[in-house]
């Protein structure tokens, strides 16, 4: 692991993750997804841990896309694989046992909203911004973006923002239900809600609230009468 992520354990079970990029505005290239994928193994390690907050450095943003200068010299097959990468290290955080919830800082733009779908909760300050941008440089969203926008807030208003490029409001976000939480800008407020709101999960069950994400999660992909029966078998394993 380098500086490019840091990792703290706060009160014994809740790990604190920050991209650590400010100069760039937390830009993810290669080394920082490298660096989080680290993470994420010592987190997945330490059974003390029951709640994750992932935040970007400074109040600038939260993560504002991925690092156009790195990807501008890539040739399609390293594009591909750059993909891939971030999609694998975000599934990843979707499939962690613990709760995972996103501190938004500033902007959550491109990889920086893929970053924070992939969570379970997010929390924002009312100065956030939320968006789709990379019509604007003549592709598409790589990191889970096209899928999960979608089922978070619907295929017409996902098509908009990908398609327009346009930027939200936290205001906005929330009312589209891409956000759970909106809190008064100011320095470390998003940051001091989502610690909050993750030592409340943090008191949860552990085993119920794997089972728990892992049904919700199982369900996307089938019918309603199969993730129905899903739900019957997580149900029972809460027993």
């Amino acid at each position: 692991m380098t500086d490019l992520i840091k990792l703290e354990i706060r009160d014994s079970r809740v790990a604190l993750v920050t991209i650590n990029r400010p100069e760039a505005l937390n830009a993810l290239n290669r080394k920082v997804l490298q660096a989080l994928d680290e993470v994420l193994s010592m987190i997945e390690q330490n059974k003390t841990i029951r709640a994750v907050v992932i935040t970007g450095a400074g109040e600038k943003a939260f993560v504002a896309g991925a690092d156009i200068a790195e990807m501008k010299e890539m040739k399609p097959a390293e594009a591909e694989e750059f993909s891939r990468c971030g999609q694998e290290i975000f599934t990843r955080i979707k499939c962690l046992n613990q709760a995972v919830v996103a501190a938004v800082n500033g902007y959550a733009l491109g990889g920086g909203c893929e970053l924070a779908m992939a969570c379970d909760l997010r929390v924002a300050s009312e100065n956030a911004r939320f968006g789709q941008p990379e019509i604007n440089l003549g592709i598409i969203p790589g990191f889970g973006g096209t899928v999960r926008l979608s089922r978070l807030v619907g295929p017409a208003k996902a098509r908009e923002m990908i398609m327009t490029g346009a930027m939200i409001t936290a205001e906005e976000a929330l009312r589209i239900g891409l956000i759970n939480r909106m809190v008064p800008a100011g320095t470390g407020q998003a940051l001091e809600a989502a610690l909050a709101l993750a030592a409340e999960l943090a008191a949860k069950p552990a085993a119920a609230m794997a089972i728990a994400k892992a049904a919700t999660r199982e369900s996307w992909d089938v019918s309603v009468e199969e993730a129905m029966r899903m739900e019957s078998a997580r149900f029972a394993e809460t027993f």
